[in-house]
């Protein structure tokens, strides 16, 4: 039961029904003080929207969970009933057509991959009535925040009208490297990303102008490609700008990924030692963001979770007492879409000041 009163519900509206907008999407449900009122999506019905929210294939059917599937209907061609509060539908691909304000929507979520610069997300707030646009992807010019790193810079006076939610990645790798800059200073880092496939690439080979390589078939390939992950990690922590780069292989997995970083330290320390303080700060300033697991586990088991960044102690190695290899999961859809709630939930709470 929600106690909550209605002014304190923060109202969002999802543009763009991709995995993250679904996503984002069924997290919210398990949130009591985040409600999402207004979906803007490319579905030909009603019918395909109810569908996708009741049933997942990476994360299974919602019927696992608490909500039945007759909590969500239809009530007409453009409004969902889920779980007792309305979702109004729209479908404009041109953000100057919407009007959020008709479903009390303050903050939007825009998880197209298309809107990702300032003045591209600035047209939700100048011609479609939100407060606040947050976007679920790297911006080239936007306020980039992720949690746990940089957040507590959030301005309480004049906060950006456009942010930046960074990527998986970057969510995952950026609380690793603060700890371990902030206790140990890395000297340099490299970063591999063993990342699952998205929607981005071919089921079979294709064409991608991005590169070569990426337009080869998912199914049965490890494809090296660039991201700019690490290198992100620096508009969020700035003191690392020239310390960390890496790359991308993109494995068949529909979903869970892993971040591989090799560091170099100034300090001189211990496997052992970093483990420790990672799993203190697992339990302060991190606590759900940053975890250390201790199992030996595998991919799968790290589906749902909702951490940034689930250390993994029995895979990282050292090689000499500055020289250290730590391995990271992160369920790059269900993890990035509770850090997009979260920060959502930071923006609504400063602005309530």
């Amino acid at each position: 039961m929600n106690n909550l009163t209605p002014s304190e519900i923060i109202k969002i509206g999802i543009n763009g029904w991709g995995r993250i907008g679904r996503i984002v999407f069924r997290n919210s449900l398990f949130r009591k003080n985040i409600q999402v009122t207004a979906i803007n999506h490319t579905c030909a019905s009603i019918d395909d929207i109810i569908h996708q929210i009741l049933f997942d294939s990476t994360h299974g059917p919602l019927s696992k969970s608490t909500i039945l599937p007759s909590d969500i209907f239809a009530v007409d061609a453009k409004t969902l009933s889920v779980c007792g509060h309305l979702v109004h539908l729209t479908s404009q691909r041109d953000p100057k057509l919407l009007n959020w304000n008709n479903s009390g929507a303050e903050y939007v979520i825009d998880s197209t991959g298309k809107f990702t610069t300032t003045s591209l997300a600035q047209q939700h707030i100048d011609y479609a009535g939100a407060k606040r646009v947050l976007i679920s992807a790297p911006s080239k010019d936007a306020a980039t925040f992720v949690c746990g790193v940089n957040t507590a810079e959030y301005p309480i006076e004049s906060p950006p009208t456009v942010v930046s939610c960074a990527s998986c990645t970057t969510n995952c790798l950026a609380p690793l490297a603060k700890i371990l800059n902030d206790k140990y200073g890395i000297v340099q880092g490299l970063m591999t990303t063993v990342h699952a496939s998205t929607r981005s690439q071919q089921v079979l080979d294709g064409y991608s102008k991005r590169d070569r390589r990426a337009g080869r078939a998912v199914l049965g390939n490890v494809i090296p490609t660039t991201t700019g992950a690490a290198k992100a990690v620096s508009k969020v922590l700035p003191q690392l700008t020239g310390k960390l780069t890496g790359i991308s292989l993109r494995v068949p997995t529909n979903n869970v990924s892993l971040v591989d970083l090799t560091i170099n330290l100034e300090r001189e320390t211990s496997l052992q030692e970093i483990l420790s303080t990672l799993e203190e700060s697992s339990r302060g300033v991190l606590k759900g963001v940053l975890a250390v697991e201790r199992n030996e586990l595998v991919s799968c088991d790290f589906q749902g979770n909702q951490h940034s960044c689930v250390v993994d102690a029995l895979a990282s190695v050292e090689l000499n007492s500055k020289f250290f290899k730590i391995l990271a999961w992160y369920d790059n859809e269900w993890g990035y879409s509770s850090r997009l709630l979260d920060l959502v939930a930071l923006m609504a709470k400063v602005d309530r000041l």
